[in-house]
């Protein structure tokens, strides 16, 4: 494992190469280095458009150009919270897209009866329309936080074709400790006592000392509602590899969902060589939100450093 000290956090990989091959080329294709140092300099501005397919509707917020990256949030929150995170990874030259949940906005569709299948192929629909409309094809990174990691692997099993790598944020061990499970039911439902959220929140979500207040609002009980059934109504099996995407696996160093003995367990699963561990130090389960800057800094090394 590699720590780095950087200007707003503290970080730690490992199982992670860097190809300084790379690094004897740039002369040669300093004339891409130069577009892509443009396209850092002056990213598109941030848009929202609606996307349709059959009987849904998802609205899109896009910033930014370059790779596309794809970011989907925690279980009945909105894609609104990856504000700074999008900025920062747009500002690297990357293509930042963040479809909102079904339920959410201008996002509609069926909220019953689905499964994660469902979700992915939501997914899937924002990946072809933006191939479509810049006349590409381009395979996308998708980081999933918290729930949004499952529809992202269930992405990568159902659409491997459209799928670079997966990027988990704050993904639970493969077998959940089941009172961390239940402190997760009531801080996430709107309908609890504050007090009770609260006590919740600085159990599983917050590391000592962060701010856990700033969760007490921007929970959807009917995007909540709609997860759990898409979630509940799909096996395990069915999306936990990933298809064959490489993984990266971003950790909160205080996470109760992943304890340290858990820590390297895709590793040992799928090998070292498919998955990188990141463990970013004194965030818990709500990491995209206690270190936004860490967070979106190991996805833009980890974007940079996988094969063109």
């Amino acid at each position: 494992m590699i720590c780095e000290n950087g200007p707003d956090s503290f970080v730690c990989w490992a199982n992670t190469m860097v190809d300084f091959r790379q690094i004897m080329m740039l002369p040669v294709v300093f004339g891409l280095g130069a577009l892509a140092f443009a396209a850092a300099a002056y990213p598109q501005p941030r848009t929202r458009e609606v996307i349709h397919r059959d009987d849904v509707s998802i609205e899109v917020i896009a910033e930014g150009s370059g790779p596309p990256i794809i970011l989907l949030p925690s279980l009945g929150r909105d894609s609104e919270e990856f504000d700074p995170v999008a900025e920062r990874i747009a500002a690297a030259g990357f293509r930042v897209l963040r479809p909102q949940p079904r339920g959410y906005g201008r996002s509609t569709g069926p909220m019953r009866n689905i499964t994660l299948h469902d979700l992915a192929r939501d997914v899937a629909a924002v990946m072809r329309h933006e191939d479509a409309i810049r006349r590409r094809n381009a395979p996308a990174i998708l980081a999933g936080h918290a729930f949004g990691h499952f529809v992202a692997k269930m992405t990568a099993v159902d659409f491997p074709e459209l799928v670079r790598a997966v990027i988990l944020i704050g993904a639970a061990q493969k077998q959940p400790n089941p009172d961390v499970q239940r402190s997760v039911a009531i801080a996430t439902d709107p309908a609890q006592p504050e007090a009770e959220r609260l006590r919740h929140l600085k159990l599983v979500f917050f590391a000592p000392g962060n701010d856990p207040t700033m969760w007490l609002t921007g929970f959807h009980a009917n995007v909540r509602a709609a997860e759990i059934v898409a979630r509940d109504a799909t096996p395990q099996r069915e999306y936990w590899s990933a298809g064959t995407a490489p993984i990266l696996d971003i950790q909160g160093a205080n996470d109760p969902y992943r304890p340290k003995s858990s820590s390297n367990e895709l590793v040992r699963e799928f090998g070292a060589k498919r998955v990188s561990v990141v463990v970013i130090p004194h965030t818990a389960h709500a990491v995209i939100v206690e270190q936004p800057r860490a967070v979106a800094d190991a996805i833009v090394r980890y974007a940079k450093s996988l094969p063109r």
